[in-house]
């Protein structure tokens, strides 16, 4: 969704209009969903986050600057729900990956799901900055750029942040035997 549409929606929901409402959440539900599921790795904590994201979201649209991009907004309200529950509950658990593709063989199907809970185990032993950075840009699909202006950072220090990130993620798969080939 480009920048101009952002814009327009927001104004088209400020003004009241249920249609718009609609489309906001389903422009961004999914974004909102990956970032809290990726962070927490709990399933029905992340469609709780999800919920109440978009409750906060739209109780504070007034709130909205428009000269910002509407992604970067409700990431930044996505973050902080999630950081509040994080701290509330200060348990890590593993993730049930269960996105498979049926076509695969079984023994596939078994290590892929292997090497997804040793990278969600593996994401959720990194600091909170370095799980926001690796899932903005591996789960999200966001650009060094886009990262910077949603987390607030200059690109540069977003490249670097990612990079560092990485290079952790790595040291902790490694360390957990799963091979990086």
């Amino acid at each position: 969704m480009g920048e101009a549409d952002e814009s327009a929606l927001v104004l088209r929901c400020q003004a009241g209009e249920a249609r718009a409402r609609e489309e906001l959440v389903t422009g961004y539900e999914r974004i909102v969903y990956t970032l809290a599921y990726r962070m927490t790795g709990d399933r029905d904590e992340a469609r709780d986050i999800t919920q109440a994201v978009f409750l906060k979201a739209f109780r504070g649209l007034g709130t909205f600057d428009p000269r910002r991009r509407f992604f970067s907004w409700i990431y930044r309200i996505a973050v902080n729900e999630v950081i509040d529950r994080l701290r509330s509950r200060r348990q890590e658990e593993a993730l049930d990956e269960s996105r498979e593709d049926p076509a695969d063989r079984p023994d596939v199907r078994a290590e892929r799901r292997e090497i997804a809970h040793a990278v969600q185990a593996a994401l959720l032993e990194l600091s909170e900055d370095d799980r926001q950075v690796l899932v903005l840009r591996h789960w999200l699909d966001r650009s060094l750029a886009e990262i910077g202006e949603t987390l607030g950072i200059p690109d540069r220090t977003a490249k670097s942040r990612l990079f560092e990130a990485r290079q952790r993620l790595g040291r902790i798969l490694r360390r957990r035997g799963v091979d990086d080939s």
